[in-house]
Order: C-alpha cells, then sequence, then structure tokens
C-alpha cells in the first residue's frame, strides 16, 4: 500500500505559520515523524499562502533536508509545478490534475518530461461527478492523454473523488463501484488513490470512518491513500487489509 503522507500542508496552523516565517523545524519534524511512521511519499501542499514557486521550492528543500522520503508536490498551477519538480530528488508524484483539457494539457506535459508519477482526479470542467459512470469516463481520459505522452501505467494514480459521508452519503456505493471499474483500464492497472480525510468532514467518529471506509476501498481495488499516517489503527487496518487480498504475506508481526 503506498500512503502519501498528508501533514506538510498550509491548511494546518503550524505549517502556515511556519512557512510564513521561514521556519524549518516544524515541516522537517513532520517529515521525520511520517517518514518513521512508514509513508511511501510525503505531501508537500503551500495553499494559499503563496503564489509564487519559490516558497515552494523552498518546502520541499526543507522537507529533503530532513529526510530521503519522495515528494509528492501538491499543486494544480502549472506554473508552480515546472519549478518546484526541479526541487525533487528522486521520484515524484504530481498531486494532480482533472480531467479537463486545458488543465491535462498545462500539467501533464512537465509529469512526462521529469519521468514522474501523477495523480488524476475524475472530475472535468462541469465539476465532481455524481455517478459511477461520468467517474470513469473523466479517467479514462485522464489515462488516454497519459499514454498519448507516453506516461506508463505505472505511473498514474487515479482518484475516484472521496465525498464526506455525512453529506453525501448515497454517492459511498459510486465511489467504491468506480475503484473497481478503475482497474480494468490496463495491465497492469494505474494505481487508484483518494484523500482520506474527505470522508470523514463534518464526523465525530473521523479515524473509524476513515479506516473503514479505506478497508472497503482497498476491497475493491484502491492500494494508496492520501492520509494520516500517524493514525497506527488506520496503517494496522490497512495492512491486514492488504493480507486479506493476498498482496502481502502474513506473518504474526504485521501490526505496529
Amino acid at each position: 500500500m503506498i500512503l502519501v503522507g498528508e501533514r506538510i500542508n498550509t491548511g494546518f496552523k503550524d505549517i502556515k505559520q511556519a512557512v510564513m516565517d521561514k521556519d524549518p523545524k516544524p515541516l522537517q519534524e513532520w517529515a521525520r515523524k511520517q517518514t518513521e511512521a512508514g509513508a511511501s511519499y510525503l505531501d508537500v501542499n503551500l495553499g494559499a499562502v503563496s503564489g509564487d514557486p519559490a516558497d515552494m521550492c523552498w518546502m520541499i528543500e526543507t522537507v529533503q533536508a530532513a529526510v530521503d522520503t519522495p515528494i509528492s508536490i501538491d499543486t494544480n498551477k502549472p506554473k508552480i509545478l515546472a519549478e518546484a519538480i526541479k526541487a525533487c530528488k528522486g521520484k515524484v508524484l504530481v498531486n494532480s490534475t482533472t480531467a479537463a483539457e486545458e488543465k491535462m494539457n498545462a500539467m501533464l506535459p512537465i509529469v512526462a518530461e521529469h519521468g514522474a508519477s501523477f495523480i488524476g482526479l475524475a472530475m472535468d470542467e462541469s465539476g465532481t461527478p455524481k455517478t459511477t459512470d461520468k467517474r470513469v469516463e473523466n479517467c479514462g481520459i485522464i489515462v488516454a492523454k497519459a499514454m498519448e505522452l507516453g506516461i506508463p501505467p505505472e505511473n498514474i494514480f487515479l482518484d475516484p473523488i472521496a465525498m464526506p459521508l455525512k453529506f453525501m452519503q448515497e454517492q459511498q456505493p459510486q465511489i467504491l463501484d468506480a475503484v473497481k471499474q478503475f482497474t480494468l483500464f490496463s495491465d497492469p492497472p494505474p494505481h487508484i488513490v483518494c484523500g482520506l480525510s474527505n470522508v470523514s468532514n463534518g464526523t465525530t467518529h473521523k479515524k473509524l470512518l476513515n479506516r473503514t471506509f479505506l478497508v472497503m476501498a482497498i476491497a475493491n481495488g484502491m492500494d494508496a491513500a492520501i492520509c494520516d499516517v500517524m493514525d497506527s489503527d488506520l496503517v494496522n487496518a490497512v495492512r491486514a487489509a492488504e493480507l486479506f487480498m493476498n498482496r502481502e504475506i502474513y506473518a504474526d508481526a504485521f501490526a505496529r
């Protein structure tokens, strides 16, 4: 399972203040903690704090000074991506593009040029779809464009777009069905990912809902998540689910 640590994001007050003050300590502390917890990538999100590519580059360089964990560049702005990707060492995950033609044409050539992986969101100019079929249609467009540019399936991460259970309960079966259908796009199939915290927005039992949804999504073919890697119950649930899917070999010490 590919786990992307979500915590280096200016949506969190400590990271926002650190970026504004150019204080490396909070970023490096979270980079170390998430790496020690087993993160496969560290998501780095500048958010609305700045539109200056230099600030994203500073965040990436600060994280890389502390750990060797690969970076997930969290931006939908081509200008920021073009500079930030040059600052990354090793394999890069770009988060993200949509199926909108203008967005794909701006983002995916950069991804292809650098041999990076990317996340494709199952949405287009009309917004987030409400049906399985539209999610599959949008991601089919993304996969076709990626392959046209020579991006292989193993570098494609498709995101069905997890929606809040509390406000969009009727969407949950559609999302899980889309996950299952994404596995049919190619052989080997693309990766399938979600921003897990979206599921529990506004709820009381966030951790329980997050890990339950993720286990169900794994059963349908999901193999990656942007999530709280510090949540040991979540990580252990993922490890158990992977055993039941026969992706890993059982050992008594599977849980941490």
